[in-house]
């Protein structure tokens, strides 16, 4: 096992997380575009793949495929089949195209699905998405194939807004029953369109049902285990700990490296396919990498970042 990347917070990096396209066949009124800015092109598979095999070189233990929306790209199967079989590989999807391709994507080598799901209701999900009828079905049949073909631990991702809140039991039930791990996800308002559901209370609930809580080393996210079900929390706002705790690279869909989500002004542009030269410049982004939301740095520098990578 090569020795793992640490920056100077004294954070490992263990993952990496690489967006394939800045394309997607939904318009979720949330979405942050994975802190990207107006991507231009679209990273190769070539490319790709060498920055896998780079940050694998590296210590990088986990590779999670992003978009836009991954299930776009034609040669998605192909890509996964190039990435190291040392890495725990997994994909997020909003699942529309999920029932076709899981198969195909399991042959490859993909380890698991997240599937994008914020409500269980078709006219609410297709307000939060933007969709169209039927959509919501698809995803559903998407989930039910992913768990065929072997693609599990599947998780559920819910970003938790005032449309869907109430909806949180019935999401609870709905995955204890077919196995699946639910992650509630504290939105990312970065435009102030208050979106936001009253995540704090929710968890508050589920501290007082559970049955164990545990908590995970990345992020410092917690997971509550309630009669079978499992609820982990993503609170990443304003959370000391969630940035203290961060061991992810990001890669852009247009070839930049990306040391952190919420901020675009400290890129790398990759250019090269070369595997070396890649390891030099995933190191140069580790020595880049510092919390976004910490105890020294000001709210109002923070939220200045923050309004830049959004735009």
């Amino acid at each position: 096992m090569p020795d793992v990347m640490v920056d100077s917070f004294g954070r490992k990096v263990t993952g990496l997380r690489i967006a394939l396209t800045p394309r997607c066949n939904l318009r979720c009124i949330y979405c942050h575009h994975e802190g990207e800015v107006k991507p231009v092109r679209e990273i190769s598979l070539e490319m790709a793949a060498s920055v896998a095999h780079a940050a694998a070189d590296l210590g990088v233990r986990s590779l999670k495929i992003t978009g836009g929306e991954p299930l776009l790209r034609m040669d998605l199967a192909d890509l996964i089949s190039q990435m190291p079989r040392n890495l725990d590989i997994s994909l997020t999807t909003n699942g529309i195209l999920l029932a076709e391709q899981a198969g195909s994507l399991a042959k490859a080598g993909l380890d698991r699905v997240n599937v994008s799901l914020d409500s269980l209701r078709p006219k609410i999900y297709r307000a939060i998405t933007g969709g169209k009828a039927g959509d919501l079905e698809r995803v559903l049949a998407g989930i039910d194939a992913a768990s065929i073909a072997g693609l599990g631990p599947i998780k559920l991702n819910v970003v938790v807004l005032k449309e869907n809140e109430a909806e949180i039991p019935h999401m609870i039930e709905f995955c204890r029953e077919r196995g699946l791990i639910l992650q509630l996800i504290e939105l990312l308002d970065l435009q102030g369109l208050g979106l936001s559901g009253n995540i704090e209370e929710i968890e508050r609930r589920l501290a007082a049902r559970a049955d164990s809580v545990r908590i995970r080393e990345m992020h410092r996210r917690k997971k509550y285990f309630l009669d079978g079900a499992e609820v982990e929390v993503v609170r990443p706002m304003d959370n000391t700990e969630f940035c203290a705790n961060c061991t992810r690279l990001r890669v852009t869909s247009d070839g930049k490296i990306k040391p952190c989500l919420l901020r675009s002004d400290n890129l790398i542009d990759i250019g090269t396919c070369d595997r070396g030269g890649i390891r030099e410049l995933l190191i140069e982004a580790n020595q880049r990498r510092e919390p976004f939301f910490g105890k020294d740095r000001p709210k109002r520098e923070r939220a200045d970042a923050a309004g830049s990578a959004a735009k």
